[in-house]
């Protein structure tokens, strides 16, 4: 945070207690620095023990309340989308969202409301109600969820097509067959 890098312990139970609580590991802690003397901090980066998942090392920004922050936080999706009520199929393409903003404006997660989608819609980033303060870092334009139709319904559709084309072919050799009747019956 534009001063000299400082190496801090933190007791690991407590470390680890509360990014088991957290809904991602991007969280804003207050150290205790001694003497009185506390820094607020942004949890940048955790590293694990690969075989243990035991916290190795972590990084901490320090910042101020007028700071602004990069975070990536989870995203969550609510509702039941109407396509999905009429057969289609919601699929999620981010379940991160990185967004920028104030330490104070932080929320745990991000919940995008899917329930308007319908087959064939998709949810955009720019549709996300973001709270106030707080922006994403991609653009407006990235497709955070899609309702498609299921691979049965566009076999059983594809099926159907053909069922229909095969019925408008045998009426119209039958009318060809019947325009040909008449014609060997008056020889």
């Amino acid at each position: 945070g534009g001063s000299d890098n400082k190496n801090v312990k933190v007791h690991a139970k407590t470390l680890r207690d509360m990014l088991n609580h957290a809904a991602s590991d991007s969280i804003l802690v207050t150290l205790d620095l001694g003497d009185y003397n506390t820094q607020l901090a942004f949890l940048q980066d955790v590293q694990h023990n690969a075989i243990t998942g035991e916290i190795l090392h972590v990084d901490f920004l320090a910042v101020n309340q007028d700071t602004s922050i990069t975070a990536s936080l989870p995203l969550g999706l609510t509702g039941e989308p109407e396509g999905v009520k009429a057969g289609g199929l919601l699929e999620q393409m981010l379940h991160g969202l990185e967004i920028s903003c104030l330490p104070k404006d932080l929320p745990e997660n991000i919940v995008a409301d899917v329930s308007a989608l319908e087959i064939g819609d998709a949810l955009h980033i720019g549709e996300i109600k973001l709270p106030e303060g707080v922006t994403p870092t991609l653009g407006e334009e990235v497709v955070v969820a899609i309702v498609a139709k299921t691979r049965t319904a566009q076999s059983e559709e594809a099926d159907g097509e053909e069922a229909a084309e095969g019925a408008e072919g045998e009426a119209a050799e039958g009318a060809e067959g019947e325009a040909a009747a008449p014609e060997a019956a008056a020889e």
